[in-house]
């Protein structure tokens, strides 16, 4: 589910979960504990084809309400532990990194990216973004956070680097030895100064997610709402006919 690989001052935390990664309450919570055990800086990355291809669908459907407000609030907590780990963190995009999958690189401080898409697909399926979600974009995509939130489409690696979705885009041989590279640089810093950088970057978000956290009542409503479920099993049927 989760593999964790020791490189000297970094942890590698790779998502084999599947065949496209997919973030169920489980991998999440596998997740949300290795960032949050970890003092070290952190390298993020997938298997195969894909980084993440976002939530498990299918299991919405199957566990209605109960699961998905389970699978929301895990969702906050890895974004949270990965948006605010005090030392470095780096997002190795070997693949496809979709809706969930796709905010969880950009809740790391440098996205690289190798092959596949990237995008914020969750409007075209109908589901509201929770508030951590939403201000992690904002943060990290700054003015381009509309464009490609309210656009809804998964783009290729070299619009995603016009977009400022990513960073860099070394090639797949080239992936993880960068992002460990990139990683040991710059865990070499100052840990505390490094540390308080983030604080001091991150208050604005994280401000205005505690500010706002009532708001993910009216996200569970919406991801649990019968129009939405329609449009998730339309979503999946696509797929079953590839």
């Amino acid at each position: 589910m989760l593999i964790t690989e020791d490189r000297g001052d970094v942890a590698v935390l790779r998502i084999e979960h599947g065949r496209v990664g997919a973030l169920d309450v489980e991998l999440l919570d596998a997740l949300t504990e290795a960032v949050t055990a970890s003092d070290r800086a952190l390298v993020i990355t997938g298997s195969g084809a894909s980084f993440s291809a976002g939530v498990d669908l299918r299991r919405i459907l199957d566990g209605g309400r109960p699961y998905t407000e389970g699978l929301l609030a895990a969702l906050s907590r890895t974004f949270r532990a990965v948006f605010d780990h005090p030392r470095p963190t780096v997002a190795a995009v070997n693949g496809h990194a979709i809706a969930g999958g796709c905010v969880l690189a950009l809740a790391c401080d440098s996205r690289l990216m190798s092959g596949g898409r990237i995008g914020l697909t969750e409007l075209a399926v109908g589901v509201p973004f929770p508030t951590s979600a939403l201000e992690i974009i904002r943060h990290a995509l700054g003015s381009r956070a509309g464009h490609v939130l309210l656009g809804a489409r998964a783009e290729d690696r070299e619009r995603a680097l016009t977009l400022g979705m990513v960073d860099e885009l070394p090639e797949p041989g080239e992936l993880l030895p960068r992002a460990l590279a990139l990683a040991t640089e710059l865990a070499a810093r100052s840990p505390e100064s490094y540390r308080l950088a983030k604080v001091q970057l991150h208050r604005p978000a994280n401000a205005a997610i505690e500010a706002t956290a009532g708001n993910d009542a009216a996200v569970l409503t919406g991801w649990a709402s019968d129009d939405t479920r329609l449009r998730i099993g339309a979503v999946l049927e696509a797929l079953d006919r590839r």
